[in-house]
């Protein structure tokens, strides 16, 4: 009796445990990482709770393990430690039937890494295995192929990405759609390809008999203007709308075409209403696209919008030190430090000029170090040196128009000054890697939509009026100097 009732017990703390923490975090948060806790065990003064996935379990560790264990300890001072542990629900998983074996859901060992399990061969050899079920070959003709360096995995969390990253990771393990669509945003060479990437992964390692299309925006409107062409649209649509997850990426591209924007707008619609997971990536928050209907950009917001910004020193480095191991090369921390300081741009870029160093050192035989690496990367960078601030912008702008700096920020808006802005908006939109929003703040604290009215507008001049174009292109090589 005693045993049923330190059990009984031990229920209430948790209940009032979960009460306490649903006040704390708020119901979302709650839902999202808290809800899922399940308590599985006590022995002595340990308490073990456990979590579906490895993903979770990590999280909880890193942000609420330590309040819990605070709370409990406060309904029950035995209580002095809290253990998270991954317990996936048990659920059979069959092999669908009429699956060949070489696409059969991987068991035993390779569980433990769900998304790099299902890559046990590369993309093309994958495409070549004969699929079993009749619509199969449709998906795989369509989809373009996923890169198996792409896994969640082989992704270096920071604080620019952590949100489009938990974000990421909670679609391709719900079990439900959490959220529709998931749209991914930011500057080129961020990580938007690899986390659909990883998604696609993981989807496909948890649950095989799932349909995905991935596949970019242009591609999207080839297949569109091929079906317009051979008077066979209806087999597009009921490719594209009776799938279980589709994702485009680099959605900004069909912006201006209309009749690609009014399918893919049906397209979604559909998929949404059916509770289908829909994937969208973009270089501009659904808001910013250009060229792209009004009731299409407020469908896109609707879900979850996830940014991804420049990265910071910290994540390069991190970014370098797991390139690095994957390579499996030796390198020194002074190198590497180097690079991450220096090659600010993209993640794509700074992993070139690593595979470079690593590429010269094995086929010269040379050792890498700081001197060969600025040998080889001397072009690279040269070109990141010149990195142009806003501020040096503005005041190279002001002096070639002959106004104030002062005005760059003020509200005036009588031409002489507000064409030198708009100007100095447009500079900082080509040569630095601020975001809309960072540049309207330089400006006197403008709106981003004044920005992009401004580089549109400049874009606009430089079309029509020959002596505008050359005096900004006169601007731009002397910042870039």
């Amino acid at each position: 009796m005693a045993g049923e009732d330190r059990a009984t017990s031990l229920d209430e703390q948790w209940a009032r445990v979960r009460g306490r923490l649903r006040a704390e975090v708020g119901e979302a948060a709650y839902r999202s990482w808290l809800k899922p806790l399940t308590m599985v065990s006590v022995k002595k003064d340990v308490v073990r709770l456990a979590v579906p996935t490895r993903f979770m379990r990590d999280w909880v560790l890193s942000n609420y393990a330590q309040r819990i264990e605070t709370l409990w300890h406060d309904e029950d001072d035995e209580v002095s430690r809290v253990e998270i542990v991954v317990q996936p629900p048990e659920r059979p998983t069959p092999r669908p039937q009429g699956m060949s074996t070489a696409n059969a859901p991987k068991t035993g060992a390779s569980k433990r890494k769900e998304a790099p399990a299902a890559e046990t061969t590369s993309p093309r050899a994958r495409a070549s295995v004969p699929p079993a079920a009749e619509s199969e070959p449709t998906y795989r003709d369509v989809s373009a192929p996923l890169d198996e360096r792409f896994t969640f995995d082989n992704f270096v969390v920071g604080k620019p990405n952590e949100l489009a990253y938990a974000a990421a990771r909670r679609v391709a393990e719900a079990r439900t759609v959490p959220f529709n669509p998931l749209f991914l945003y930011g500057p080129v060479g961020l990580g938007k390809t690899h986390l659909m990437h990883a998604i696609a992964w993981q989807i496909k390692a948890r649950s095989p008999k799932r349909r995905i299309i991935y596949l970019s925006a242009e591609k999207f409107m080839y297949q569109f203007v091929r079906a317009l062409r051979t008077k066979d649209t209806m087999a597009f649509k009921e490719q594209f709308r009776s799938v279980d997850v589709l994702m485009i990426d680099d959605v900004q591209f069909i912006g201006g075409r209309e009749a690609t924007q009014e399918e893919f707008f049906h397209t979604f619609n559909t998929l949404v209403d059916q509770n289908r997971q829909v994937v969208i990536s973009a270089d501009k928050s659904p808001s910013d696209l250009e060229g792209v209907e009004e009731r299409m950009r407020s469908r896109l917001g609707w879900g979850l919008v996830a940014d991804i910004h420049p990265t910071t020193y910290e994540l390069r480095l991190g970014i370098l030190q797991s390139k690095a191991e994957q390579l499996g090369a030796s390198i020194p921390a002074k190198v590497l430090e180097f690079l991450a300081h220096k090659i600010v741009s993209n993640v794509r870029e700074l992993e070139g000029a690593l595979n470079r160093i690593v590429a010269h050192a094995t086929l010269v035989g040379r050792p890498i170090a700081l001197e060969t690496t600025q040998e080889v990367l001397h072009d690279l960078l040269r070109a990141n040196d010149r990195r142009v601030t806003i501020e040096e912008i503005q005041k190279r702008v002001s002096e070639h128009f002959n106004v104030r700096v002062t005005d760059m920020h003020s509200p005036r808006r009588a031409r002489a000054v507000a064409r030198p802005r708009q100007v100095a908006m447009y500079l900082a939109k080509q040569l630095t890697a601020r975001s809309l929003p960072e540049i309207g703040r330089k400006f006197g604290g403008r709106d981003h939509t004044t920005v992009m009215h401004a580089v549109r507008r400049i874009e606009e001049l430089k079309a029509t009026d020959p002596s505008f174009a050359e005096d900004v292109e006169l601007l731009r090589r002397m910042l870039e100097a």
